[in-house]
């Protein structure tokens, strides 16, 4: 269960990196030209580019958590296998630390060395689950679709519009967008939601007014 809302929050995560990340420069583009071909090009690009880089960061990051894991372990198989007692001692101390007595605790660790003890090392000590590894290929794919799904919203409220509707549609668009993200991440995260809803339309705000006002000034500037 706890992985499956943290893959949903990372969906949620990207989906809004790729809302953010494009409707900032479709509007910035916006600003400089009424050429629906070149917003439709950058905002394309960008979608591009940011899908990708949000893919190979999150396989990158997750291989490293990966052989992080499998290093521990490794490790932990070894000393079972060299320190089989000291094991058992190390598993009841930390039983006892997480409130069972000192019998109970005892008897805990010997049922469990004795029906998986690398798995009750893994679990108790390591705060790892062996057989669910993070997988680096999920996670990029998540983060690309995502990041993706994201993009695609605020690209076609620019492009479709007429050039006067274009950056209106866009914001409107993009705020209502965030404003659903900030409510998702909240519930999945058990935090309030508006909170996360003024931060989340707040920055989304803030980026599209900066790069809208750099796109104009860029293409009032003469060549």
């Amino acid at each position: 269960m706890s992985t499956r809302l943290n893959w949903l929050r990372a969906g949620v995560l990207g989906a809004n990196d790729g809302i953010i990340s494009t409707a900032g420069l479709v509007v910035g583009v916006a600003g400089a030209t009424t050429s629906r071909p070149a917003i439709l090009a950058a905002g394309v690009a960008g979608l591009l580019a940011g899908a990708l880089s949000m893919a190979a960061g999150e396989y990158v990051s997750v291989s490293s958590q990966r052989d992080s894991e499998k290093a521990a372990l490794d490790l932990e198989r070894q000393e079972l296998a060299e320190s089989p007692e000291e094991e058992l001692e190390e598993l009841t101390g930390l039983l006892v630390a997480r409130g069972l007595s000192g019998e109970v605790a005892r008897e805990a660790a010997q049922q469990l060395t004795e029906r998986d003890a690398l798995r009750a090392h893994a679990r108790v000590e390591l705060g790892i689950n062996p057989d669910e590894l993070a997988n680096p290929w999920h996670a990029a794919v998540a983060s690309l679709v995502a990041f993706t799904v994201g993009a695609v919203l605020p690209l076609l409220a620019i492009v479709l519009p007429g050039p006067s509707w274009r950056v209106p549609v866009t914001v409107a668009g993009v705020l209502v967008a965030l404003t659903l993200c900030g409510v998702l991440s909240a519930r999945l995260g058990g935090a309030p939601a508006g909170r996360a809803v003024l931060r989340n339309v707040a920055g989304g705000a803030l980026a599209m007014a900066v790069t809208y006002a750099v796109g104009t000034w860029l293409g009032s500037t003469p060549s």
